[in-house]
């Protein structure tokens, strides 16, 4: 894969502590990029800057784009919550201070920057949740929108698939104006990665139920798999690569659409053809 697109070129990357922030950090900085980081923990990426940042405080935000350069010529949101930090807060960090961030940071970025930003396939449902989506979109405010997410529990559940779901519509829903700027977004829906939030994810289902997924390609992803696929989709050379959700889960999609494995109790948007 070509990464000369990034040399010299100033980039942010959150969550890049641990997991696919991490490992999306540590391929930039190898392909020469000035690399800011934004993470509530320490960074051990050796990146040009770390910066401490709550992405469930607006305040926190605000006070960390300060700090950031005037021209940013990407933007990786890798940040993310799991369920186990109950909806709240996962709705927070995973959605809107992505959207805080992203939205604070649109005006440093010039024609032909991109932004790229992890969801998940848990958020597959997307277009069956549309109509809540839009609602919880049309909510500007940091407050009324953690009022509405509390009022929704039966449409918000954990908060992390719908989290991923609203990455995904927000993205696409921002696509046609960015564009008009000549500013790319996408969206990159991970299956499931070896990380650091696998033990939460475990927890959270069960230790039954996870264990006895069929993954197709036979193991999970490397961290560094998806961090590849994040550079793709902000290198200048995916110009036309804009409003996608790349899907990259070793063909579990595929595979569970065709029916040849089964679909997981609970999981949507995954429903064998014909059923």
């Amino acid at each position: 894969m070509a990464v000369e697109g990034y040399r010299g070129k100033t980039v942010v990357v959150t969550g890049a502590s641990s997991g696919m922030g991490a490992a999306t950090a540590q391929l930039l900085v190898e392909a020469g990029a000035e690399v800011q980081a934004l993470d509530v923990k320490d960074v051990e990426v050796a990146v040009a800057k770390t910066l401490a940042v709550d992405l469930r405080d607006p305040v926190s935000i605000a006070a960390a784009v300060e700090q950031l350069p005037d021209r940013i010529d990407a933007l990786f949101n890798c940040a993310g919550l799991p369920q186990t930090f109950g909806a709240r807060d996962v709705m927070a960090v995973n959605f809107l201070g992505l959207r805080a961030l992203t939205e604070a940071l649109v005006p440093r970025l010039p024609h032909g920057s991109a932004i790229a930003s992890i969801a998940s396939t848990g958020g597959a449902d997307w277009p069956h949740l549309l109509e809540p989506i839009r609602e919880l979109l049309a909510i500007d405010e940091h407050a009324a929108a953690l009022e509405w997410i509390e009022a929704h529990p039966e449409i918000v559940d954990s908060g992390y698939r719908f989290s991923k779901a609203c990455v995904v519509v927000y993205s696409m829903s921002r696509t046609a104006d960015l564009l008009s700027r000549g500013i790319r977004i996408n969206v990159l829906s991970p299956g499931d990665t070896s990380t650091p939030m696998t033990a939460r994810f475990r927890e959270f289902y069960g230790a039954e139920f996870w264990d006895s997924r069929v993954l197709p390609i036979g193991r999970p992803a490397q961290p560094v798999e998806q961090a590849h696929a994040m550079l793709f989709l902000n290198d200048p050379s995916s110009s036309y690569v804009a409003g996608i959700n790349l899907v990259v889960d070793g063909g579990a999609t595929a595979a569970r659409l065709m029916g040849d494995v089964p679909v997981p109790e609970g999981q949507p948007g995954m429903r064998p053809t014909g059923s």
